[in-house]
């Protein structure tokens, strides 16, 4: 019981405080605002540090290359799934390959769907920061006049924070490169987040948006997924189960 407690105090309930916290701070004050101008506006050329000489590094690598490198990852990953039907060794991995699949697949595609429902502006559309949008807060009531706009959540951000799936898929075989798969996603989502914010594509709380829902997609396909099996066995539902396929 102890050890149910501990992970969903971890896994769910911190998190989700932290993340509610965060959302109201940048729902309800300028912090979003004041962020971008302490380090990513520079007001004496009135533009954000990742475009003009920044372009190169911030568009051209963190966005353009590293968007391939995630793009190319999803399609190898399905090319494995699909070979686990045709190739004998490769068929215990079928349903880990499967749940990282889904994880990515939910969690990108609900932020590509927030994206385009939201309406939400770019830090860059707005008058303040170069552009000619007014500001609105996350709920604020928008125009009808104004234009449309699909700033939020972050989406280059949340294709590195998929790799939460792989710490979910870890965890129960080795504590170890669990850790490690946490700090990967954490950088590669967070690397992601901050070539955006410099160009001036997100504010801070849209990555934050994007974080949490890739974190609570994946915790909610990992509980379907594998922790729910025990329900079968008469074991506690939330016990920690180890999770079919080769020892990684």
């Amino acid at each position: 019981m102890a050890t149910d407690r501990r992970f969903w105090l971890t896994h769910a309930i911190w998190p989700l405080l932290l993340f509610v916290l965060l959302a109201a701070l940048s729902a309800t004050t300028p912090l979003d605002k004041d962020i971008a101008r302490a380090w990513a506006w520079d007001a004496a050329s009135g533009q954000f540090m990742g475009t003009g000489a920044g372009e190169w590094w911030a568009k051209t690598l963190i966005h353009g290359i590293g968007g391939s490198v995630m793009r190319s990852l999803g399609a190898l990953l399905l090319l494995l799934w699909a070979g686990t039907f045709v190739a004998g060794f490769l068929h215990s991995w079928r349903r880990p390959l499967g749940f990282l699949i889904v994880c990515i697949a939910l969690g990108t595609g609900t932020v590509a769907l927030l994206k385009q429902t939201t309406n939400i502006d770019c830090p860059r559309s707005l008058a303040e920061f170069g552009g000619s949008q007014p500001y609105l807060s996350l709920f604020a009531k928008r125009p009808a006049a104004q234009a449309r706009a699909r700033c939020f959540p972050g989406g280059h951000s949340s294709s590195g924070f998929a790799l939460f799936a792989v710490y979910f898929l870890c965890r129960a075989r080795s504590r170890r490169l669990a850790r490690a798969s946490l700090a990967l996603a954490l950088s590669v989502g967070g690397l992601f987040a901050f070539g955006q914010e410099a160009r001036g594509a997100h504010f801070l709380s849209h990555d934050v948006w994007s974080a949490a829902i890739l974190w609570f997609g994946c915790l909610a396909t990992y509980t379907v997924a594998y922790r729910c099996e025990v329900w079968a066995t008469g074991d506690h539902p939330c016990k920690v189960v180890a999770v079919p396929g080769p020892t990684i």
